[in-house]
């Protein structure tokens, strides 16, 4: 029989390779071709105009270099503007330089910032409730402030997060390298006293902060180059408003098992 039929004839595996392809086929370009048919992600900060078809718009240039659209998140609405953050899948890295060039063609839209997403992109709507879990079910005070420091910078996407006495001289808990703690308090006092810092309006915009009214402490969160969005406000606000409950919840604990006349 010619070669030609007989491997016309082999039956073909979901990829359309033989079993003669396949032999022949060695472990290491095995990994190539699926190396090769990969995709990488990446997170888009863009700012666009807040009106019907702009995103559509956005997508449609995405689309053009090879790129699909996977995730959209709302981070801020004003002004006729809106803040969206993009997950974007795209075939070669090589390509992002042309998809910032393309999609800045839509009029009024700017990228932000561009950076490529963890191993395992997270869903920001389960990572919160998860966080919130593990802040109702924290053991104790000191347990409850470590983890807000250390979710708080997962959840929200801070380089550093701390716990401060407002009072005080020292950080009670710390994720990440902080500026001291003097800076840390005067900053906070500083936004107490202008309402159009404490809303967000106004002073460093890549440092929040939100009070854990009960202890007389704050969380206080920062990172550089990207910066802080209403939605990333919220956040903040809505993380120390458990730990700040938690934290009074536990200190009653603690009271009445110390002295069992406690009410």
């Amino acid at each position: 029989m010619p070669e030609a039929i007989r491997r016309a004839q082999l039956p073909l595996d979901v990829s359309g390779r033989s079993p003669d392809d396949r032999v022949a086929e060695t472990w290491r370009s095995s990994k190539i071709r699926s190396v090769t048919s990969m995709t990488l992600t990446y997170i888009l900060r863009v700012w666009m105009p807040d009106r019907p078809g702009a995103l559509g718009q956005v997508a449609s240039r995405v689309g053009a270099v090879g790129g699909d659209v996977v995730g959209i998140d709302i981070l801020e609405r004003g002004a006729g503007r809106a803040i969206d953050e993009l997950v974007v899948e795209l075939p070669h890295a090589d390509l992002v330089d042309l998809l910032i060039i393309e999609m800045q063609q839509v009029d009024g839209v700017d990228v932000e910032s561009i950076t490529p997403a963890a191993d395992s992109l997270r869903d920001p709507r389960l990572d919160a409730l998860e966080t919130a879990a593990i802040l109702v079910g924290a053991s104790s005070r000191e347990t409850a402030l470590e983890e807000l420091c250390i979710h708080s910078v997962r959840t929200i996407g801070a380089a550093w997060s701390v716990v401060v006495e407002l009072e005080g001289t020292e950080i009670v808990a710390q994720e990440g390298d902080a500026p001291a703690v003097p800076w840390l308090v005067a900053y906070v006092h500083g936004s107490q006293s202008s309402a159009k810092v404490a809303g967000g309006n106004g002073g460093p915009d890549d440092v929040i902060w939100a009070p854990l009214a009960g202890t007389g402490m704050a969380l206080v969160l920062g990172r550089e180059g990207t910066p802080f969005h209403a939605r990333e406000r919220r956040q903040a606000a809505a993380l120390a408003r458990i730990v700040d409950t938690r934290f009074r919840e536990l200190t009653n604990q603690a009271a009445r098992l110390a002295h069992p006349s406690y009410r």
